[in-house]
């Protein structure tokens, strides 16, 4: 019997953001058993703790979705670092916690809170959408591409095609066509307008378990969108986005650009679901 944590990530409040499988004392299992774990679990991603093979790192985490494993994830990396703080697990340094993935070494922080932050990895492909790889996204949208005020790959692993719409209302209203092809991982953002109590709208969409789905709450979608947004002026250098309204959640994320240049991704977590898995 292994110990077993279902964590609910960015929020506060169980059953509004989006959970996370984890699976602590993972030594011994093979790719194939955590593989199928994960589709039995049947969340967007399961993730199994190990001890680091850096001796730089806390712990190790490898993270699969229903069908695939993933070189990083951003709730994942929240509901694990939590699990693992809860489960009694001792940071080797002061203030940081520092998570071995497949993308390489992720800090973590923890505020006085206790909400926990990660450090944004690097983006794998950015730059600049070609015009029939937004007309494909917006096909998917149901919107017609007049409506992009822009797009950029954003990708951190998932492979996030990035689409900035005129306003929150614009994303909120999205009635996506998940029979149109799409062969990408689709965001969508847009701002808020003064008063209300976030400054940006997300939402994402994806393939789960082999069919397109609405992700609840995105850590990777939400960090690797948040240098253009701010670079674009979209967005301050520390603002909260919402993610999930659309489909009866209320993710918040906490996002800042420090001076160093660095992008924190942030938000609560806790835990719905503590007991073992056998395995």
């Amino acid at each position: 019997m292994r110990a077993f944590r279902q964590v609910d990530v960015f929020t506060a409040d169980p059953y509004l953001g989006n959970a996370v499988a984890v699976i602590l004392e993972a030594e011994g299992l093979t790719t194939e058993q955590m593989q199928q774990i994960a589709n039995w679990t049947n969340l967007s991603e399961t993730t199994f703790v190990l001890a680091p093979t850096d001796p730089a790192a806390d712990y190790l985490v490898r993270i699969f979705t229903t069908d695939v494993e993933l070189p990083f994830a951003g709730h994942p990396t929240i509901g694990t670092c939590h699990a693992w703080l809860e489960a009694g697990g001792q940071p080797n340094g002061e203030g940081e916690i520092i998570q071995q993935c497949g993308a390489g070494l992720v800090t973590l922080r923890a505020d006085e809170a206790g909400r926990l932050s990660f450090a944004a990895p690097p983006l794998t492909r950015s730059g600049p959408v070609a015009d029939e790889d937004v007309a494909g996204a917006c096909r998917v949208l149901g919107i017609d591409p007049s409506e992009v005020v822009d797009a950029q790959w954003a990708d951190n692993g998932p492979g996030w095609l990035a689409v900035l719409l005129a306003d929150a209302d614009a994303v909120l209203s999205l009635t996506p066509d998940f029979m149109a092809a799409n062969e990408y991982a689709l965001g969508v953002a847009g701002p808020h307008g003064s008063g209300a109590d976030v400054e940006l709208e997300v939402r994402a969409f994806f393939r789960f378990g082999g069919q397109p789905a609405e992700d609840p709450v995105t850590g990777s979608l939400n960090a690797a969108i948040a240098p253009w947004l701010m670079d674009r002026d979209v967005v301050e250098s520390t603002y909260i986005a919402a993610q999930g309204t659309a489909i009866g959640r209320a993710g918040r994320v906490y996002v800042r650009r420090d001076d160093d240049g660095d992008v924190w991704v942030g938000g609560d977590a806790v835990t719905a679901i503590t007991g073992s898995i056998e395995a």
